[in-house]
């Protein structure tokens, strides 16, 4: 074990476990824990939103890809790109007034709760359950991913200890800071990210002789038009293939862990500063991670490529470990722990807040206690994370494939229902019942039913729930004066009204 990566490991941790002990005394209620208090500056919302959005998958799984099967693998970090911004553009301002207006929802079932004033509360009880259950995955994927990142580092660990270190120090500033501990650590981890991702592959290409030397060996990459965006693995991508990778786009719109951030941002008018950073953060990286991938391809050569054993998502951290002295080398695989920490962060939070805030302080004995309930959500935090490490422990590996599944879950129960519910007045409440239904059973029965059309299961999941709450809602009462009021006002809400 390398005495400098060890202690560059050692500092990066130290930084993120800070930064929750700092904000540990600055939350004082519920909604300082689940939200920051609305006041999140525009550049860490936006870094917070980019960073718990990548996980591992920008720095091992999209360049692992890449150098497998070429630069047709690059369309999913298109379509990633294209959702991220059509997101905060069209979705960010208005969540972030509406929540407000809405009964100061503090989360995503919350919200769309409070939107259709759902008094029994099915709506909101239904969305909170859809998002414990993916949530629990992705956390466990999450702690899985630190778990294969540290042992490939450190080997002489093992990977059930190497997988709860990580697991400990992302429940230990969660739980202490909440929510502006998880956006300013989140912050940090995205700008290591980034510099990462960019100076491993410069360096690469130096290494190498060039930008020169680096064509030629594409043109004997055994992978036939490695190069050419339109083919995959030395075969053609058809069309139906190109769009269900764009389809990923449409996750971007009923994600929770990033919507909520929307929901954060202490001025609406300062989305707009938001939407700029996010748009070239998001297009640098995803390019950079993509260039790792070409680059790597060349970098280890045909033959270790095919060798038994080589596995294309560990080429980041070879190269980081090839081309830099090993204090820098440890900065540089503290950004794949970053990466997910970034993200399994997130999702702890939002997980916890579904039992916390949506179920046990609107149904439970602790309704209208925020300080009792700010601490039982403590308590979920490592409830949940707890779980979600013996999952990781003894789940198998479908853990990491689901991840993909959640995200076309999300997407397809929740970003329609999103859109209509800003942007469609008539909206009621059974449409919002129908279109989240939809979604979520179109996606669990394209998976298992239709898969071989190689139609990603989010693109007619969200069609389909697109459709269900528009016509479910025309077929059945309009909803109130008072909602149609509501939304009125929020459309016009001014910050300080």
């Amino acid at each position: 074990m390398d005495i400098f990566v060890l202690t560059a490991f050692i500092a990066y941790f130290a930084l993120v476990l800070g930064v929750g002990f700092y904000f540990y005394k600055r939350s004082s209620s519920m909604e300082d824990y689940i939200l920051g208090g609305r006041s999140m500056n525009p550049y860490v919302t936006a870094l917070s939103a980019q960073a718990s959005d990548m996980s591992s998958w920008l720095l091992m799984g999209l360049p692992g890809a890449v150098l497998l099967a070429g630069m047709g693998e690059a369309w999913i970090g298109i379509g990633l790109a294209i959702g991220s911004y059509l997101s905060w553009l069209f979705v960010a301002k208005k969540l972030r007034k509406h929540s407000v207006v809405a009964g100061n929802a503090l989360t995503v079932p919350e919200f769309f709760s409070n939107r259709y004033k759902d008094e029994k509360g099915y709506l909101r009880f239904i969305c909170s359950l859809i998002i414990l259950f993916f949530f629990v995955i992705y956390v466990a994927s999450g702690f899985k991913g630190c778990g294969v990142t540290l042992q490939t580092i450190f080997p002489e660990i093992s990977f059930s200890i190497a997988m709860a270190v990580g697991a400990i120090i992302i429940i230990a500033y969660t739980f202490m800071g909440g929510f502006k501990a998880v956006c300013w650590t989140d912050f940090f981890q995205g700008m290591l990210m980034l510099v990462a991702i960019l100076v491993v592959p410069l360096a690469a290409i130096g290494s190498l002789g060039g930008w020169s030397e680096l064509q030629a060996g594409w043109d004997s990459v055994g992978v036939e038009n490695f190069m050419d965006l339109f083919w995959d693995g030395g075969a053609p991508l058809s069309a139906i293939a190109i769009l269900s990778l764009l389809a990923w786009a449409f996750g971007y719109f009923g994600m929770p862990h990033i919507v909520v951030r929307y929901m954060s941002i202490r001025d609406p008018e300062e989305v707009k500063i938001s939407r700029r950073i996010s748009l070239i953060w998001i297009v640098i990286a995803l390019s950079a991670a993509i260039l790792v991938g070409l680059v790597g391809r060349v970098y280890v050569g045909e033959a270790e490529v095919v060798a038994d054993g080589f596995n294309a998502e560990h080429i980041f951290i070879m190269m980081a470990g090839d081309l830099f002295p090993p204090i820098i080398a440890g900065l540089l695989f503290a950004a794949v722990m970053a990466a997910i920490m970034s993200t399994a962060d997130s999702q702890l939070l939002v997980a916890s807040s579904a039992i916390t805030n949506d179920i046990l302080g609107k149904y439970g004995r602790y309704k209208g206690q925020p300080k009792a309930l700010m601490w039982i959500s403590r308590l979920i935090v490592v409830l949940v994370a707890v779980f979600a490490l013996i999952l990781a422990l003894y789940g198998g590996d479908s853990i990491m494939g689901l991840v993909s599944y959640a995200w076309a879950g999300f997407g397809a129960a929740f970003g329609p229902l999103m859109i209509l519910s800003l942007y469609w007045k008539r909206m009621n409440l059974y449409g919002a019942l129908a279109s989240v239904f939809v979604g979520f059973i179109t996606v669990i029965a394209w998976n298992t039913f239709l898969s071989g059309t190689g139609i990603y299961e989010l693109l007619p999941g969200f069609i389909f729930a697109l459709i269900a709450g528009v016509l479910v809602s025309l077929a059945t009462p309009a909803p109130s004066a008072e909602i149609q009021k509501e939304f009125d006002e929020a459309q016009s809400y001014v910050e300080g009204q």
